[in-house]
């Protein structure tokens, strides 16, 4: 069936708790086709409890051993690893009630909440940003879909990602393009021989910060100056043998722990998340650019005796900027442990449909998937 965007968003949990009037307006826009995003997949799955949903109530197995901090948004908590984000919260809003029910590993939340459904033995559904180039096209010479640096690698289980153009044509597949490993050289040649090159400031590229994932932010911020409709940047490429989300601290092969959010996981996050919303606001794109930032599941309520996190599909916390969403605002919140949602569940699969809907795709969905709040 085709998605009727307005009546999805009267009828959702998703429309409570925000302006309706003005988000209807956003997912209603008359001119859909200038609508961008920049989808930042969190690989490995952020703890919830230690990042976007604090529990400062939460006996310390639960609560984690990072304290909360106000931001500029009344009502609105974060954890003190993100400072930076904290100052930009009026133009976020916190979904603290995202869930799915399928197999808890890295592979079904990536594919719900890029395409909205699980893959099957058939094939896959498209990326969202492949159906953005099928339905509207380059702009100019530019492509109109970018993954940086690259398609995600080893996360334990060899199924799809959701970051293909599935059974589309090859044509609305994502142009990888790596990361320069040099913060002055932070443009991919492709846009550099395309006489789209221009040194930032040192003073921008510091703001981003000096990761990976800072100069990946900042080229996603330049190709949609340039015209791209979608980028996706996969935050790590994998959650083997390297710090990221994937918070086990099992001292094997995901050993990522807590102190590594505090040490470098979170900042990098900070850093660059908050820069590249400054940065679009600042240029007047924040308002046409949807900007995501996900990770594929939450964590366990309760920290394991190596004094990490496993995996947990049961709740966890998107945010959502720009595109005409009202920012400083919470949609759904979890129960006390932070285990399940308290209000307002929200599926990966619906929250998928409903970025869909903000982008003006008129894609055919499965009848039970549109809402399932």
């Amino acid at each position: 069936m085709i998605l009727d965007r307005r009546a999805f968003l009267q009828s959702s949990g998703l429309a409570t708790g925000l302006a309706i009037s003005s988000l209807s307006a956003a997912a209603s826009h008359s001119d859909p086709v200038e609508r961008n995003l920049i989808y930042l997949n969190l690989v490995g799955g952020p703890s919830h409890l230690d990042t976007f949903d604090p529990k400062p109530n939460a006996p310390a197995e639960v609560r984690g051993p990072f304290q909360p901090i106000a931001t500029r948004a009344p009502g609105i908590i974060v954890t003190e690893l993100f400072p930076r984000l904290a100052d930009v919260t009026s133009h976020i809003t916190l979904v603290r009630s995202v869930y799915h029910d399928s197999s808890p590993i890295h592979e079904t939340g990536m594919q719900l909440l890029q395409t909205g459904r699980l893959a099957t033995a058939v094939g896959e559904a498209p990326h969202v940003g492949s159906l953005m180039s099928a339905q509207y096209g380059p702009r100019g010479d530019v492509p109109p879909f970018v993954l940086l640096p690259g398609p995600v690698g080893n996360t334990g289980v060899s199924i799809s990602h959701g970051q293909t153009a599935g059974h589309l044509p090859a044509q609305h597949a994502p142009i990888s393009m790596p990361i320069a490993p040099h913060a002055h050289s932070c443009l991919p040649l492709p846009l550099q021989q395309a006489g789209l090159y221009r040194v930032e400031r040192a003073s921008t590229i510091a703001r981003y910060g000096d990761s990976p994932f800072g100069r990946a932010c900042l080229i996603a911020r330049r190709l949609i100056e340039t015209g791209v409709r979608c980028v996706t940047i996969n935050m790590y490429q994998t959650v083997y043998d390297t710090v990221s989300w994937d918070c086990h601290a099992d001292m094997g092969s995901c050993a990522t722990t807590l102190a590594d959010y505090r040490r470098s996981v979170c900042p990098a996050f900070d850093w660059a998340y908050s820069a590249l919303i400054d940065d679009l606001a600042e240029r007047g794109l924040l308002s046409t650019t949807l900007v995501v930032a996900s990770g594929e599941f939450g964590r366990t309520p309760t920290i394991n005796r190596q004094g990490g996190r496993g995996h947990w599909p049961g709740v966890w916390t998107v945010l959502l900027a720009g595109a005409g969403i009202p920012g400083g605002q919470i949609i759904g919140g979890s129960d006390a442990c932070g285990g399940s949602p308290h209000d307002q569940p929200i599926s990966a699969a619906s929250l998928a449909i409903f970025i869909q809907s903000i982008l003006g795709l008129t894609t055919s969905t499965p009848s039970a998937t549109p809402i399932a709040l």
